[in-house]
């Protein structure tokens, strides 16, 4: 008998200790501690009505950063750009040899090295219609604007060219237009 109550004691004993996980805490102090509520970092958000993330006021520029392009993509904002927008860099050698440099990357292929619309893609048919910049009535604006969301077959070239780059390239694409034009 005595050793009945020993295993039947033993049974309870180990039914009640094999309940407990040793790996997580029964109680929890404070819940939304341990499992915090995900915020989008790029969204808008509120928590108890306290805006956590919000759009930054208009025309802010982030520090070391470039003003935002606003323009849509539409053919109102290209006319807008063509219009409106104008280059903040100052005409200077510098920046148009760094702007041919750019544009012998990027847009001798299509374009070519004169910017007739003669580059290997458009000559080996790959592309047709590539524009001869003599053609088209551009402006600095529209010339960024095209960089920025592209037209056409061309692409957007925003994520390969820094702000300063697309720059350099429109002044050196309105030195290629002015040749074309004589």
């Amino acid at each position: 008998m005595k050793n009945l109550k020993l295993i039947i004691g033993l049974m309870v004993f180990t039914s009640i200790i094999s309940c407990n996980d040793n790996k997580n805490r029964q109680v929890q102090y404070m819940p939304d501690m341990y499992e915090s509520i995900p915020y989008n970092a790029d969204g808008e958000e509120s928590v108890n009505g306290n805006v956590v993330n919000s759009k930054p006021v208009a025309g802010t520029i982030p520090r070391g950063g470039a003003p935002a392009y606003d323009v849509p993509d539409t053919i109102e904002g290209y006319d807008t750009a063509k219009v409106d927008v104008k280059s903040p860099l100052e005409k200077n050698d510098e920046n148009l040899e760094n702007g041919k440099a750019m544009y012998t990357i990027y847009c001798v292929s299509c374009h070519g090295k004169k910017g007739d619309g003669q580059g290997y893609l458009a000559t080996s048919e790959k592309f047709a219609g590539v524009p001869n910049y003599k053609d088209r009535d551009i402006t600095e604006g529209s010339i960024y604007h095209v960089l920025m969301h592209g037209k056409g077959l061309m692409g957007s070239h925003s994520s390969q060219l820094t702000y300063k780059e697309r720059w350099q390239i429109v002044q050196y694409v309105e030195v290629l237009r002015a040749d074309l034009l004589k």
